[in-house]
């Protein structure tokens, strides 16, 4: 099943309520919020703050995707602001089985996010787990790169039942 979850990381912050708007009445299915803290990827984008402002707003959930390192920390937290959905990248999780009974714990729907570069064959133990994958097609921690064309090709050993 896909889902049409638009990002607000581009979105004109000085006008965040005409935005949230905008996409509130849209056909997008999902409200998605890029979170990145300057280590696990080289830029940061927004908080809490912003994500309280928009769950204020939307009618729609918010797929929150944590770009940051050691998401375990927070998993409450992004919670009490409103996340529906949270999804942590398989790169920054060790124990990521517990990293997603976390998630569930806390009543959200749970992801999981791959680099480019990693295998999805990593995802065989976990995937029946989740809720949601995100294969990643630019490296994470920018908008507007050039997609990464071999994006597509998946191991057509991984099924993937979501």
């Amino acid at each position: 099943m896909n889902k049409i979850a638009v990002s607000i990381l581009n979105c004109d912050f000085g006008n965040l309520n005409r935005e949230v708007d905008i996409i509130n009445r849209s056909d997008a299915e999902w409200f998605h919020l890029d979170i990145m803290d300057g280590v696990f990827v080289p830029n940061i984008s927004f908080g809490f703050p912003v994500i309280q402002a928009v769950k204020n707003k939307a009618t729609k959930p918010l797929d929150v995707h944590l770009m940051i390192a050691s998401p375990d920390r927070y998993v409450k937290d992004f919670k009490s602001v409103g996340a529906d959905l949270l999804t942590v990248h398989y790169e920054t999780c060790p124990h990521l089985h517990r990293t997603v009974q976390s998630i569930k714990r806390e009543g959200m729907k749970a992801g999981v996010a791959l680099n480019p570069h990693s295998s999805v064959s990593v995802l065989e133990d976990i995937v029946a787990d989740v809720d949601l994958v995100l294969l990643m097609s630019v490296n994470p921690g920018f908008g507007g790169q050039a997609y990464i064309e071999n994006s597509y090709n998946i191991s057509p050993r991984l099924h993937l039942p979501l």
